[in-house]
Parts: C-alpha cells; sequence; structure tokens
C-alpha cells in the first residue's frame, strides 16, 4: 500500500499539507492555481475529445446515461444518510448532499496519474462521464433544498419569500439553476475542450502534444500542491464539522467508490483502469463547481461544513487511500 503512494503527484499533495502544518510562509498565487485549473482541464479535454473521436457511440452513450444516474443518485444516497445521523438540519444536509453526487477534477487527474504509474490502460468514457456529472447533483441538491426549505416554513407557519439576486431575479427558479449548472466555468472548458479534440484533425492536435502532454505531469504536481496547502487549511475547521459528520466524509466516499466499482465493472464492462475511474468519479466529492451554486441559492447552509467535508476531509482520503482502495474493489470483481 505505501508504495502505491509514492508517486510525484501524492508527494506534492503532501508537501502542500506540511508546509500549512508547519505555518510556513510559502505562498501560492490565486491567479496561478485557477489557471493550472484551466490547463489541466484543458488538457484532458482535448485528450478525451481524440478519443471520443474514435470511440464506439453506443458505449458512449451507455456511459452518459450511467453518469447521468450516479450524478441524479449520488445526492439522494447522501441525503439519506445525513438525515439519519440527525446531525444537521435539512438544508445544510440538501447542501452537502450536492457536493458528493458531483465530482473532483483533482481527483479524478490524481488517479488518472497513479494509474499510468501502475502501467494500467484505461478508456476514454470516464471522461465523458466527468463532464457530464459536473451539473446533475447541483440540481439534485436545490430540489432537495426546496423541498426541505418548504418543511422548514410549514413548521414555522410562513410561506417565506424566494432567493434573489441583486437584480430582483429569482435565483432558485428552474431556469436560473439549469443555466448555472451547465454553464459552470469548468464544465464550459471541458465540454469545450472535448469538443475541439474531436473535430480536430489529428497532425493538427499532434502540435499541441508538448503542451498537453510534455508538461502535464508537472502541472498537476504544482496544483495538488495548491489542493494540499488548501485541504490542510480546512482542516482547521475540522471541530465546526463534528465526528459524525468527519465520517461521513470518509464513508459516503467508500460508498460512492463501492457504487462506481459496480457499474465500471459490470455494466459498462470497462478494463479495471476504466473502472476505477468510474470508481473514483462517484466517490469524489466537489470543490469548485458546487460550492458557489449552493451558497447562492441555498444561502441557508453553512459553508464550513460543506467545504471542510469536500476540501478537508473527503479529497485527502481519496488522494492518499482512496484511489488505492477503489482499485481493489474493481480488481477484487474482475476476479484479477
Amino acid at each position: 500500500m505505501l508504495s502505491n503512494l509514492m508517486i510525484p503527484a501524492v508527494l506534492f499533495f503532501a508537501l502542500g499539507v506540511i508546509a500549512r502544518v508547519i505555518k510556513s510562509d510559502l505562498k501560492f498565487p490565486p491567479e496561478l492555481a485557477k489557471a493550472l485549473s484551466i490547463y489541466l482541464l484543458m488538457s484532458i479535454g482535448l485528450h478525451g475529445g481524440v478519443e471520443l473521436a474514435k470511440a464506439d457511440l453506443g458505449s458512449a452513450v451507455s456511459a452518459i446515461v450511467w453518469a447521468l444516474l450516479l450524478g441524479f443518485g449520488m445526492p439522494v444516497i447522501g441525503y439519506g444518510l445525513l438525515t439519519a445521523t440527525r446531525r444537521v438540519g435539512p438544508l445544510d444536509a440538501a447542501a452537502i448532499a450536492a457536493h458528493y453526487g458531483s465530482v473532483s477534477a483533482g481527483t479524478f487527474l490524481a488517479a488518472m496519474a497513479w494509474l499510468d504509474t501502475q502501467g494500467l490502460a484505461y478508456e476514454t468514457y470516464p471522461l465523458i462521464m466527468l463532464a457530464v456529472m459536473e451539473s446533475p447533483a447541483i440540481v439534485v441538491g436545490l430540489l432537495l433544498a426546496a423541498r426541505a426549505r418548504q418543511k422548514v416554513r410549514a413548521a414555522a407557519g410562513s410561506n417565506g419569500t424566494a432567493t434573489t439576486n441583486g437584480r430582483g431575479e429569482d435565483t432558485t427558479s428552474l431556469r436560473s439553476l439549469l443555466h448555472g449548472a451547465f454553464t459552470n466555468g469548468s464544465v464550459v472548458i471541458l465540454v469545450g475542450c472535448m469538443a475541439i479534440g474531436a473535430i480536430s484533425l489529428p497532425n493538427a492536435m499532434d502540435k499541441l502534444k508538448p503542451f498537453i502532454d510534455d508538461i502535464f505531469m508537472g502541472a498537476l504536481c504544482l496544483f495538488l500542491f495548491e489542493m494540499g496547502m488548501e485541504a490542510a487549511r480546512r482542516l482547521q475547521d475540522f471541530k465546526r464539522v463534528g465526528a459524525i459528520l468527519a465520517v461521513f466524509g470518509i464513508v459516503m466516499p467508500i460508498v460512492g467508490g463501492a457504487v462506481g466499482a459496480l457499474i465500471g465493472s459490470l455494466a459498462l464492462d470497462f478494463s479495471v483502469g476504466g473502472a476505477t475511474l468510474v470508481a473514483v468519479l462517484a466517490a469524489s466529492a466537489s470543490y469548485i463547481a458546487v460550492p458557489p451554486a449552493m451558497r447562492l441559492a441555498v444561502p441557508e447552509a453553512n459553508p464550513s461544513l460543506y467545504l471542510t467535508l469536500s476540501l478537508g476531509i473527503t479529497f485527502p482520503f481519496n488522494v492518499v487511500l482512496g484511489i488505492p482502495l477503489y482499485h481493489a474493489m474493481v480488481t477484487f470483481l474482475a476476479g484479477v
């Protein structure tokens, strides 16, 4: 197990955590962190598009359908587990659950790096699933929040008012929510670059290889270094989350990983590498796309809860222990 962690990407993440813990004066420029995120999403999007152009249409459609089912289903599972704990209110539960139905591009990239070091090939379809799963969980989370809000208002004997932005527009309307979910920056970059990769001529894409291939791993290491620093900062809020919720931050990804392993191995019949990526998608929690959506449309929810869980607990767990665990699940199912 220890040898599985001795790869540059994971070690750079650990270095970021250590730098924060020892209170180093090292600071990571926010603009660079954003640029790295854009570059990494662009790179995997272009790669996914190139492979998509070669892919079987039927398999691609099947992957998209299962991605939608995961995106819509995982928040419901998370919401049920959270409400069963009786430690958080329904609005907080809805906001947290939305994070666990969406995906973490950082975790996915770390999983790709881990598989590469193990010499394991994987299909391109999980890249398509990554793009598809960004948004459905946001919609489900907000629908759960709307239902919870109605219960709260009914209990209080008040009809309440809609959440609006500065222009007086209802930010919880279905149209507004769908627009925000599907025009999120990470979704636009990922889907757009997949389209570019799919329709570009092969010889034209070859000219991009030095940019999207040769420096990819170095950029990923820098990205995970910054994420390690941010995760360590969030761990300082551990006491606010509480022991029960902290356990949820570990149990939920394991549940999701098991579901994803079953889907990737049995339903989609992917290779061990491809099924592992599906398990990682189902196990990850969003820390980029979902938080701003929840902050806008569910202002009653406590941001420290869902940010600490997704970034301070689940992300480190997945990067350090989760990825090898999900690979072991898939290997067991494959009978390898």
